[in-house]
């Protein structure tokens, strides 16, 4: 079974469990040479009413079940839930605060042509779609995180967040790695307590604490 990745390009993902987005892309070449074509998993998906959802397309490791999937003139979009098990719960935390960038799909061809130095894929029979943590094409981006907007909605209002969505917020909005962004708290936070400061404005304070901050701190150098 070959695999195909693609970034993670998430509508939502809400507090039921619940994601939707683009699962495959058409018409452009990934750094592995191959193209998906339009059309060419319609016949695999006509008449399937689930497709697994899996964690790195490990068969011992489901982490939900896709329900929906549509093709469009950007490729497939797809709907489906995280399983209420210990492992979806956990998978879905992580495609929300981005740890998880990817959708990969797992697939068999049928039917393809070399164009130049790229594979056209042409019909592929689909089995499963995983999600993973680096996705080899650039086609998609992640447009917005509902919980993502939800936390710096909160943050401008001066709310308190916590350290794990303060991670969230500086990866997505900062596009930190995740040490950088642990550090970024550890900055926000006084003295790693996990408590900011309760008579600062939290914004004024985050920023307060990035422009005093040893320029290692924040580059890891």
């Amino acid at each position: 079974m070959d695999e195909l990745d693609f970034a993670l390009d998430v509508k939502s993902i809400n507090d039921h469990g619940d994601i939707e987005g683009l699962a495959v892309g058409y018409g452009n070449l990934d750094h592995g040479g191959d193209i998906v074509m339009p059309g060419a998993i319609t016949k695999s998906i006509a008449g399937r009413a689930t497709i697994p959802m899996l964690l790195y397309h490990d068969q011992q490791r489901p982490v939900g079940v896709w329900t929906s999937f549509q093709e469009t003139s950007d490729g497939l979009r797809v709907k489906g839930r995280f399983s209420p098990t210990s492992a979806g719960r956990e998978a879905r935390e992580d495609a929300k605060c981005g740890a998880l960038g990817g959708l990969s799909m797992g697939y068999n061809t049928l039917r393809h042509r070399i164009e130049g130095k790229a594979r056209q894929l042409i019909e592929v029979a689909l089995h499963e779609i995983s999600l993973v943590t680096i996705a080899m094409n650039d086609r998609t981006r992640v447009t917005s995180v509902k919980e993502i907007e939800d936390l710096q909605a909160r943050l401008a209002a001066g709310d308190r967040l916590t350290e794990r969505q303060m991670e969230a917020l500086f990866k997505k909005s900062f596009g930190l790695s995740n040490a950088e962004a642990e550090r970024a708290v550890r900055l926000h936070f006084k003295k790693g307590q996990g408590e900011p400061d309760a008579t600062a404005d939290p914004m004024t304070a985050l920023w307060a604490a990035m422009r005093s901050a040893p320029i290692e701190d924040l580059t890891g150098e």
